[in-house]
């Protein structure tokens, strides 16, 4: 008995030594955040130190520092505040209703849809005030988690929700691009805003932000009792009497609200759902109270607080405070971001597994003749639209006059310009559908893609670091840059994905997050270099073939004839690898130095492509696809029709960019962007079945 009263007396100063633990742990990080919250305000072009900041708060600033402090840095500064809660918020609710610790805003797509949901709005012409903005936003922000939810299974996988919510999000941010293109006028201004920055001209917005925070907070202490329930597994949580379905969708509807009124007032601020409850669960462990969703929801807005504004407040101790005004704040949380995201997907287990490799197909040699022929006379019909349709319309006269130096100036002019750019899609075309045929035979991962890998991203790096360095660079060097930006982008992704295994979704995550920061890295340079060397670095983002030469064409198509003659040539060796692991070795075959000449050569026309026609997404996702279901898995046949369905693809998606809003253009890689999204989401929900 004195030992059961003994342990009895003991759990209470437990209970208050962990409440004690909690609130101390609280007060040090609001401490955090209040010297951060300081700092920030001190930081800027004109010169206010913290004695001027006293003075203004105490009513004595001269009226110069006074209205310095109140225009600008203290809105920024409670926006980020207010910003940081919000999303920190939202990620940690949707991490606990998912059960899914890669959950966040940004991986469930919902800064994606409601960006989408904003530019529908503005192109409708109506001029709509902060709460209306809010509610389009929390529509678009609600939809689109409801549907990365509903394909990804809840449980069923961490890696699994972050391929639909990052697939799905391309997509829409493919259709947002192409309404900013299609109507200027009415959207002026969303790019900027998309990029994520917390600066404000007075406390307008901030005031219109703060009682949605406060209602949703409010929701959020209502449901939190059954949000922890749910942590027991759906079924633990209906025996305790909880409609989990009802439960689910009011925290989703929550967790939407927070973020749709973040994006409202600063633009998506990537990432910061994703590493402030990240940032907390090792504090859990320690203080229990914070496994409760009533104390650790809030905990983790907190910590979201001091993310941004300690990144704002790195970004303006590193960058030059003239400079520092142009860089938004969400490229420094994405960056930081996609550290976390490549961290946690190396040290997370994957539940969900990647498709198995389709059933061997054996086609007759008619079938692959036929499917050959189509796709040849398919891929003439695009040649021939390319050089005929634009915002300027020619005659196939006007073509052979001009091949035999005999056409007038205008149509010269047309055809030197046009020519090129369809060489360009093409090869460029032919190349990424090479590249992910490589690829994926390599990792037997049928998601692998050179775009979706980071491997497309870190040619673009490397390509947009030349161009806005060096003033005068040519074809050769360029792609030389992109090659070798693709290189490091592939050993960084190979690497850190072999430790799991090529055939795990791990390989595609760990692309996404590199991909994620080379687009932060990019968008940095962008912003800090010339003008002039920026416009010329949207070129390779844009996905599009303007201003391309025969000479620009001329790398891409030198590394094509090297690939195509080396996969044909070890066709045997192609087929082999993408089996298994024990046949190629059984046959003799050196494994690991197969694997690499293979992905040295994918590598080698991913950045080539790159240099050639900007930025194309799932083009080596949906060629290799579609070759296997047409003639089968043997590579000495897949490889031709890939490249062709490749060539066809880019090619069309660049006469349609061309014209569908002539004399203005959309580039390719919206619109492959557009057609391969679905197709990646339903091969995503193939391999779930």
């Amino acid at each position: 008995m004195a030992v059961t009263a003994t342990s009895a007396a003991s759990r209470p100063a437990k209970g208050v030594t962990s409440r004690t633990g909690a609130a101390a742990v609280t007060a040090v990080l609001v401490l955090l955040v209040a010297v951060l919250a300081a700092v920030d305000i001190t930081q800027g072009t004109a010169s206010v130190g913290p004695s001027e900041v006293w003075k203004a708060l105490s009513g004595r600033a001269e009226e110069g520092d006074a209205s310095v402090l109140v225009a600008s840095r203290m809105p920024r500064m409670v926006a980020g505040l207010l910003v940081g809660v919000a999303l920190g918020m939202a990620g940690a609710l949707l991490q606990r209703v998912s059960r899914n610790v890669l959950a966040s805003p940004d991986t469930l797509a919902v800064n994606a849809g409601s960006y989408l949901a904003l530019a529908v709005a503005a192109v409708t012409g109506v001029s709509l005030p902060f709460a209306a903005s809010s509610g389009v936003a929390f529509v678009g922000g609600v939809a689109t988690a409801a549907v990365v939810l509903g394909l990804s299974g809840l449980g069923a996988g961490t890696v699994r929700l972050v391929l639909a919510g990052t697939a799905l999000a391309l997509g829409l941010g493919a259709v947002t691009d192409g309404l900013l293109l299609l109507f200027p006028q009415e959207t002026q201004g969303l790019y900027q805003w998309n990029q994520g920055s917390i600066g404000q001209n007075g406390f307008d917005g901030v005031v219109q932000l703060l009682p949605l925070v406060v209602v949703a907070l409010a929701g959020l202490l209502v449901v939190a009792a059954r949000v922890d329930a749910l942590g027991l597994g759906d079924d633990a949580a209906t025996g305790l009497g909880v409609d989990v379905r009802t439960t689910r969708i009011v925290s989703v509807v929550l967790a939407a609200m927070l973020s749709a009124a973040a994006v409202t007032l600063a633009g998506p601020v990537g990432f910061v759902g994703l590493c402030a409850p990240a940032l907390v669960r090792p504090l859990a462990r320690r203080c229990r109270p914070l496994l409760r969703a009533r104390v650790g929801v809030p905990f983790a807005g907190l910590a979201g607080a001091a993310l941004v504004l300690g990144a704002d407040v790195l970004l303006r101790a590193v960058v030059p405070a003239d400079r520092a005004v142009e860089v938004p704040t969400g490229v420094v949380t994405s960056l930081i971001g996609a550290v976390f995201l490549v961290s946690m997907a190396v040290r997370v287990r994957d539940t969900g597994q990647a498709a198995a490799p389709d059933r061997l197909r054996i086609r007759s040699r008619a079938v692959f003749a036929t499917v050959l022929g189509v796709l040849a006379a398919v891929l003439v019909g695009v040649v021939v639209a390319g050089v005929l349709l634009g915002d300027s319309k020619l005659l196939l006269g006007d073509v052979a006059n001009w091949a035999q130096g005999r056409a007038g100036q205008g149509v010269s002019f047309v055809l030197d310009t046009r020519v090129p750019r369809v060489v360009a899609a093409l090869l460029a075309g032919a190349a990424l559908a090479l590249a992910g045929t490589l690829v994926q035979a390599v990792t037997r991962n049928p998601l692998a893609e050179p775009g979706v890998m980071g491997v497309s991203g870190g040619a673009a790096l490397g390509a947009v670091v030349l161009v806005t360095t060096v003033p005068v660079v040519g074809s050769w060097s360029i792609a030389g840059a992109a090659f070798a930006g693709a290189a490091v982008a592939a050993v960084v992704v190979f690497g850190l994905s072999a430790r799991g295994g090529f055939e795990q979704n791990r390989l595609v995550l760990v692309g996404i997050g590199f991909a994620t920061a080379a687009t932060a890295v990019i968008s940095l340079l962008i912003v800090l270099t010339d003008p002039f060397n920026a416009t010329k670095a949207m070129t390779w983002l844009s996905g599009s073939t303007y201003g391309r030469t025969l000479q620009d064409a001329m790398p891409l198509l030198a590394a094509l004839l090297l690939s195509v003659g080396v996969a044909l040539v070890r066709r045997r060796d192609l087929d082999l690898v993408s089996l298994d692991d024990h046949t190629p070795r059984l046959l003799g075959l050196d494994l690991t130095r197969a694997r690499l000449v293979f992905l040295v050569l994918a590598v080698l026309l991913s950045g080539s492509a790159v240099a050639a026609a900007g930025l194309i997404s799932f083009v080596g996702l949906v060629a290799p696809h579609a070759a296997r279901a047409l003639v089968g898995r043997r590579h000495v046949r897949v490889v031709p029709v890939a490249m062709l369905l490749g060539a066809v693809l880019v090619g069309t998606a660049d006469v349609v960019g061309r014209t569908v809003i002539a004399p203005a253009q959309l580039g390719a890689g919206l619109m492959t962007a557009v057609i391969g999204t679905p197709y990646f989401l339903y091969l995503l929900v193939r391999s779930r079945r």
